[in-house]
């Protein structure tokens, strides 16, 4: 196989919409082909490497990683570079019949790994399987809710997590969450949900639309200060952002004076821009508002060798703004039509062109798993090594910031 890979990601949602985690793969560009051992085991070094910290440990907090895995594997360095209780190994059911195989698992259970079961019928799966499994996979027939809800409440018994895929609406999503699965939701997540609770812009969007324009004429620090004193939620939150440990400041920011001496208004600009999606109140699952920091920060980074740190911080935004469309029930014209944003900003937004939108598009086509994703690396001249360690940054980046 060829040596140029580039990770993908899947969302894991639990039935409250929470993101609990993300399976990551290889996407080369041979499709329908079984990853072999040393594939398998450079992408686990890859991935080890990333959210370790001899300090800190996992950086991921308690999210899950899921990996495809294959026996052979449990010689391999990748493995052993994992944090075992974060990680789990999906290993397809015909491995379980081989006793070489199955004594491989015990192991990897016994090391604290959780092992996820593909391609299992459940009605059909030996007992003594469920000691060794953690997590199985499900798919969901909306159209017997009935027996599969027995089935999966006689599996709960064994506190094996089930896990649904291919889950294609949000009303299969919501069968599962009833039912108690979590769920692999593909590109899902990017579609709004229906009958939104609010569309448009709130009070304290409004504001922070306010503020960016502000700051877009270089109005007066007093002036910015006078806004936001008129919500203190907003103050608040302004504050907690950055000074959390996504944004890495060696010294604590009292005021927004002190943001701005400090900063200046160019990232302040920026903030605002990760405020007004997360001041959304139209009921959209987490995940998307996720989606956005990650892509947000993923083309930033992709940017940040090639252009000035402003330049970087327009592609924060441009991240941000491209599902902010979805995160407020807005038509992307009528969102635009709010503020007024840079040009390349906004073609990046409109058409993914301009000097913005090739990052942008790299960015998005590695959370949809898009067979673009070596195309546009290539024209943008950028390795995939250094594609895959700025797309599990930013996922680091992202969890620091939703801890805020």
């Amino acid at each position: 196989m060829t040596d140029v890979n580039f990770i993908v990601r899947e969302p894991l949602l639990d039935p409250t919409q929470r993101v609990i985690g993300f399976q990551l793969s290889w996407q080369s560009g041979v499709k329908n082909v079984e990853v072999d051992i040393s594939t398998l085991s450079s992408l686990m070094s890859f991935v080890a490497s990333e959210f370790h910290d001899e300090e800190k440990g996992f950086l991921l907090g308690d999210s899950l990683i899921f990996l495809e895995a294959v026996p052979g594997l449990l010689k391999a360095d990748g493995l052993r570079q994992l944090y075992a209780k974060n990680t789990v190994l999906i290993f397809s059911k015909r491995y379980f019949g081989d006793p070489e195989s199955l004594e491989v698992i015990k192991e990897l259970r016994e090391q604290g790994f959780g092992i996820c079961l593909r391609n299992a019928d459940i009605t059909a799966l030996e007992r003594s399987f469920f000691s060794l499994i953690t997590h199985m996979e499900v798919q969901l027939d909306a159209s017997n809710l009935a027996s599969q809800a027995k089935m999966y409440a006689a599996l709960k018994q064994s506190n094996v997590q089930m896990v649904a895929r291919n889950v294609g609406s949000w009303q299969d999503f919501d069968a599962c969450a009833a039912l108690g699965l979590s769920s692999f939701v593909g590109k899902l997540h990017l579609t709004p949900r229906p009958n939104l609770t609010q569309k448009g812009l709130n009070t304290t969007q409004t504001t922070i639309l306010q503020l960016m324009e502000m700051i877009r004429k270089n109005a007066d620090i007093q002036q910015l200060e006078t806004v936001v004193k008129r919500d203190a939620a907003l103050a608040y939150k302004l504050l907690r952002y950055i000074n959390s440990a996504g944004f890495g400041l060696r010294t604590e920011v009292q005021s927004l004076k002190h943001a701005v001496t400090i900063l200046g208004y160019s990232p302040l600009y920026r903030w605002l821009t990760l405020l007004l999606a997360t001041a959304s109140t139209n009921g959209n699952s987490p995940v998307l508002l996720e989606t956005a920091i990650i892509r947000g920060r993923f083309a930033e980074l992709l940017g940040q060798p090639f252009m000035s740190k402003t330049e970087a911080e327009n592609l924060f935004v441009a991240g941000m703004f491209s599902l902010l469309d979805r995160l407020l029930g807005l038509p992307m014209e009528e969102v635009l039509s709010t503020i007024q944003l840079p040009e390349p900003v906004v073609e990046a937004l409109v058409s993914r062109s301009g000097v913005y939108g090739p990052y942008l598009a790299l960015a998005e086509a590695c959370e949809l798993n898009s067979m673009l994703v070596q195309s546009l690396a290539e024209t943008l001249k950028i390795a995939h090594d250094d594609v895959n360690k700025a797309h599990l940054s930013s996922l680091v980046w992202a969890k620091n910031i939703a801890s805020a």
